[in-house]
């Protein structure tokens, strides 16, 4: 008995030092997608949480950017940080839904975060191994609160979206716009207009000019404001934006993913960002990691981020909106958490 409880004993410290040492090993990667590390959008977004994560639990970082956008240059860049020793990579974007349903298989020591999207096969069915997380996001909440505190500030006139690829995660921030601005004139009192010539989608996330192009025409229609969600094609839209607000014309941009109140600046102190439509992708790729760390990762899971779980938002601070329009929004976000306003993920009504 003496033998077999020290036998135990001795595997059970071996077990505990083998977890350790684990935890303690872990190394942190991200692939990009199409974007760019610094689109000021949902790349950026993501690697900033991984970053916190790792400066406040000591952990390696790594980023790497694929030369394409296929499934085979996604595997290629996971396998490198892989093969140098990265067992966590984050990926954000629904383009690598493929390429994480097989390095799920192939890296099975590995742990995976696929950000909008769940990984699948050619056949499309969804396979979420215990080594893999898949995290969504409620857009249609997020846009929908971008809206109503657009509208709130504006009080009337019209409003555009740019959007970049016609992809879910961008069509649900257009839908929640829309329902948005609905919901204000008919529950708040303002009479804001978007026309379908101001709902654009560019069709890339990193068209810089085609972005500034489309902001200057819907600027040019009369259009107030924009909401611009398409990572780098909306940095063209801020930027000319900041061009006319340097002219001393009144027009804004609402951001999209994360605070882009600092991308808006100009002048010194003055932004063209009335506020942002948020979700809060720092915090879940920074969540994980903190998962994996305290072996808590929640492995084989789908999970979503919404008002309920505060994983959407607009910013905490918005100097361009008036303390009353800031509280009224406060409210109605309170509605989506309690669900007494509920805002699809489909087609909003305003635009037939």
């Amino acid at each position: 008995m003496k033998k077999l409880y020290f036998l135990l004993t001795a595997v059970f410290l071996l077990a505990i030092s083998l977890s350790m040492a684990s935890a303690s090993s872990l190394k942190i990667g991200m692939v990009t997608d199409s974007g760019t590390i610094d689109d000021k959008s949902f790349n950026q977004g993501t690697w900033e949480g991984v970053v916190r994560a790792g400066k406040e639990l000591k952990l390696d970082t790594k980023y790497l950017k694929p030369t394409g956008t296929t499934e085979a240059d996604y595997l290629q860049e996971i396998g490198n940080l892989a093969d140098a020793g990265f067992n966590m990579v984050v990926c954000p974007g629904f383009k690598f839904e493929t390429a994480i349903f097989q390095a799920q298989d192939k890296y099975k020591d590995n742990k995976f975060v696929i950000i909008d999207g769940a990984p699948h096969g050619d056949d499309g069915k969804v396979v979420v191994k215990k080594n893999t997380v898949a995290i969504f996001f409620s857009e249609q909440e997020s846009g929908f609160l971008g809206a109503v505190a657009a509208a709130l500030q504006l009080k009337s006139g019209d409003v555009g979206f740019i959007g970049g690829m016609e992809i879910p995660a961008v069509q649900k921030y257009n839908w929640g716009f829309q329902q948005g601005i609905a919901y204000a004139n008919a529950k708040l009192g303002t009479k804001m207009i978007l026309k379908a010539e101001n709902v654009i989608y560019q069709g890339s996330f990193d068209n810089v000019a085609a972005g500034q192009q489309l902001a200057a025409q819907m600027f040019d229609r009369g259009v107030k404001a924009i909401f611009c969600a398409a990572g780098g094609v909306g940095i063209g839209g801020i930027n000319e934006a900041k061009a006319r607000a340097k002219a001393g014309k009144t027009v804004w941009i609402i951001g999209v993913d994360v605070d882009q109140y600092s991308d808006g600046v100009y002048d010194g102190t003055k932004s063209v960002i009335l506020t942002s439509s948020m979700k809060k992708v720092d915090e879940a790729a920074y969540d994980m990691v903190k998962a994996v760390k305290s072996n808590k990762f929640p492995g084989g899971k789908v999970l979503t981020f919404n008002a309920k779980n505060n994983g959407i938002g607009i910013p905490a601070k918005n100097p361009n909106l008036s303390a009353a329009v800031q509280s009224q929004v406060q409210s109605v976000f309170k509605k989506l958490q309690s669900g007494a306003i509920k805002v699809s993920d489909q087609r909003g009504s305003l635009l037939k």
